[in-house]
């Protein structure tokens, strides 16, 4: 497996573009905007790009997904259902975010607590983890010990409760649920900033420790 990065929009949210090598095929994962540089990184590397997958509604990490989606006649997989309120209130975000209106648009296939999705060979967990948003999933692959977080959980922090339908302590439930239960060395590869690590987090973050009151 490959993972690459691409920080797109002004909120230098992470974009990945997820590869299995055995078969190069890719799907991108949250394909916040500027399109153009993801178009040109999939096309650098000749990949077979199969589908998009997204962790959540909010505009940094949907807003290209429509666009990607008509120009390489591929399905937006995820997230789950609950998140219909944000694909809904997209020219909302665009206010509320500075960002440029986008129409709204809707995944073709939503997901659920546990599914499994694939890539080329490559398989990953679906986990449902609410809080920041109320569809929020992340996409866990045992195998490689990674999972991608979106706005869950960040090196140090977690993510914002203050827009509407956050929820404070749903959040810190599914980080401790579904994310620190996860082996040590896993990889978290967050919606922004560094990638850390379940073990890092587990002994730092002063939101989910237990070490910091």
């Amino acid at each position: 497996m490959q993972v690459i990065t691409i920080p797109v929009t002004p909120f230098a949210q992470n974009s990945r573009i997820v590869i299995c090598n055995e078969t190069n095929q890719a799907v991108v994962i949250d394909p916040g905007g500027d399109t153009d540089k993801i178009i040109t990184a999939l096309n650098d590397r000749q990949l077979d790009l199969k589908a998009i997958w997204l962790t959540h509604g909010h505009s940094d990490h949907v807003g290209g997904a429509d666009i990607l989606r008509k120009h390489f006649n591929i399905q937006i997989i995820g997230p789950q259902k609950d998140e219909v309120f944000w694909f809904e209130n997209l020219p909302m975000q665009a206010q509320m975010f500075g960002f440029t209106p986008i129409a709204p648009f809707y995944p073709d296939i939503w997901l659920n607590h546990d599914d499994v999705v694939s890539v080329g060979k490559l398989s990953f967990v679906v986990k449902h983890c609410p809080g920041h948003t109320p569809g929020h999933i992340v996409f866990y692959q045992p195998q490689y010990e990674t999972v991608i977080v979106g706005d869950v959980i960040f090196k140090g922090s977690i993510g914002r409760t203050d827009f509407p339908k956050g929820d404070s302590q749903q959040l810190i439930e599914s980080i401790r649920a579904h994310i620190l239960t996860l082996p040590d060395n896993t990889k978290i590869l967050s919606g922004h900033g560094s990638d850390t690590t379940v073990s890092f987090e587990k002994q730092t973050n002063p939101f989910v420790s237990g070490k910091f009151g």
